[in-house]
């Protein structure tokens, strides 16, 4: 294939014996020079960003995978089990596996996993999750001031940052890469 042709963010590919995600890329030509194609890869198995462009590629070779949708059943020790909701298999990984995301994880929720060769390599976090506040302060008045904030546990055991009129009970949007609070929910 040529080098853009086909090129898609998401896209899974195998370099130097490697799995990688492409997370976004950038065609760059200057005057008559053939254009240079540059690809923000991530790892799909330790998450590692990585670099290249397709000449240090040479050609693409494309890896079959697909996103398949498992529920969270429960974590037992460092083990989190998730079982896929078409077969029913049930899938135990460590916690290494799923990484900082176990703050976002609320037992029965369904979550997005990568699949390459039928089997996970990667929890795929949505940008935005919501999440019942189960211990923060009472309700304040910050007296026109709008930037303060407190402390909020929330029904993931993740705290968070939140404004003083957010109750015990209310719903909010947290923004999963940043792990802050970006909303609340109505």
């Amino acid at each position: 294939m040529s080098a853009t042709e086909g090129l898609r963010k998401g896209m899974v590919i195998r370099h130097e014996g490697q799995v990688y995600v492409i997370e976004d890329f950038h065609v760059a030509q200057s005057g008559k020079q053939r254009p240079t194609v540059h690809l923000k890869l991530r790892h799909v198995h330790n998450g590692n960003p990585a670099d290249r462009t397709l000449d240090q590629i040479g050609k693409i070779d494309e890896v079959p995978a697909e996103h398949r949708e498992m529920q969270y059943l429960y974590h037992t020790g460092s083990e989190y089990v998730f079982m896929d909701t078409n077969s029913f298999e049930q899938f135990p990984f460590e916690k290494t596996f799923v990484g900082d995301a176990h703050d976002f994880l609320h037992e029965e929720d369904k979550y997005r996993f990568l699949f390459v060769d039928n089997a996970p390599v990667s929890l795929d976090l949505p940008d935005v999750l919501v999440f019942e506040v189960v211990d923060t302060a009472p309700v304040e008045h910050a007296g026109g001031s709008t930037n303060v904030q407190k402390e909020a546990k929330l029904s993931s055991g993740l705290v968070v940052q939140v404004p003083l009129f957010i109750k015990n009970g209310d719903r909010i949007r947290v923004k999963t890469d940043a792990r802050q609070y970006v909303g609340k929910e109505h």
